[in-house]
């Protein structure tokens, strides 16, 4: 597999100024958000509403030149409005496909725990397969594809927890959260302008996802493979755990170390890039003990907890050299 080349090595570093100069006082939010997106996972935002997460997913689908979307997720919606339906043309005697919200290159699924069962199956498949299944027939979605995710960890009215499968096929899991003191009254004196900044074009989605196909080039080494190995497998053993990362998580975290070196220029993986994105990439594949109801292993509480556990663990294990 080649090595990332110097062109696509300066997309990582340029996408990140792009988006955070429309997103304030949050580079390090968003350099994980572009680490997600260049390794072509999704990410999800446990977070208060208000804090500029849709600022944030139309920043990243301006700065790469894709097509964004967002998707509003009620109780009542159904999976035809995201996957799209075919429609009766009486003139032609046919029908024709009309395709829904998720056929973009960045889809914000807005409270996503709204849903009913049904309607996270089709977003379910989607984020797996990158394909839709509309009337027995797969449709592939535009490359790339990626899905950026709300909920509220605090109100759980009238939600449907999202199973663990779903939440393990989340890349990683990041809040936002409030700004500076000095940068919200920036903007409460600039509100008054009535604009919004739009982030500047740095790539195409084309550039994009070949970005994404050099991300596994980036070297990790066989120790820091077995560090994080026995990292995941401690998270299965500790008695403070319910239920620990899966394989899929541990394959997820390795991809996103890789996409994290990739966006600091270097073609090699380094320990700290694997501490960097342990709580980010499997804090939410972790169910705390005394919390393996739904409801509670994904509220705040659980959150943190599992955080908590993962900090303990990392301080634990001994790093290789």
């Amino acid at each position: 597999m080649d090595a990332p080349t110097p062109d696509a090595a300066a997309i990582p570093q340029r996408l990140v100024r792009a988006v955070a100069a429309v997103v304030r006082d949050k580079d390090e939010v968003v350099t994980l958000a572009v680490t997600a997106m260049i390794a072509g996972g999704h990410v999800l935002f446990e977070d208060i509403p208000g804090v500029g997460k849709t600022t944030l997913a139309r920043a990243l689908a301006q700065a790469t030149g894709g097509e964004f979307r967002r998707v509003q997720f009620t109780s009542d919606l159904l999976p035809a409005d995201l996957t799209g339906t075919s429609v009766w043309l009486p003139a032609q005697e046919r029908f024709e496909f009309r395709p829904g919200p998720l056929f973009a290159n960045l889809v914000l699924a807005d409270e996503i725990n709204r849903a009913p069962p049904r309607t996270q199956s089709a977003l379910l498949e989607a984020m797996e397969e990158r394909q839709v299944t509309v009337e027995g027939a797969a449709r592939p979605l535009p490359a790339p594809f990626v899905v950026l995710a709300t909920q509220n960890p605090l109100e759980h009215h009238g939600t449907y927890p999202l199973p663990e499968s779903q939440r393990d096929r989340f890349m990683l899991r990041l809040s936002l959260g409030y700004v500076s003191d000095a940068v919200e009254a920036d903007l409460i004196a600039s509100a008054h302008e009535g604009h919004a900044v739009a982030a500047e074009p740095v790539t195409t989605p084309p550039a994009l996802a070949a970005l994404q196909g050099q991300v596994r080039a980036v070297h990790l080494h066989p120790d820091l493979a077995a560090y994080a190995q026995r990292l995941v497998a401690r998270t299965r053993n500790h008695p403070d755990v319910h239920l620990g990362v899966s394989t899929r998580g541990a394959l997820a975290w390795a991809l996103a170390a890789r996409a994290h070196a990739l966006v600091d220029g270097r073609e090699y993986v380094t320990p700290g890039d694997l501490q960097e994105l342990a709580v980010p990439a499997l804090a939410h594949r972790i169910v705390p003990a005394g919390l393996s109801d739904a409801a509670g292993s994904q509220g705040l509480a659980g959150t943190e907890q599992a955080a908590e556990i993962l900090r303990d663990i990392l301080a634990e294990l001994p790093v290789p050299l």
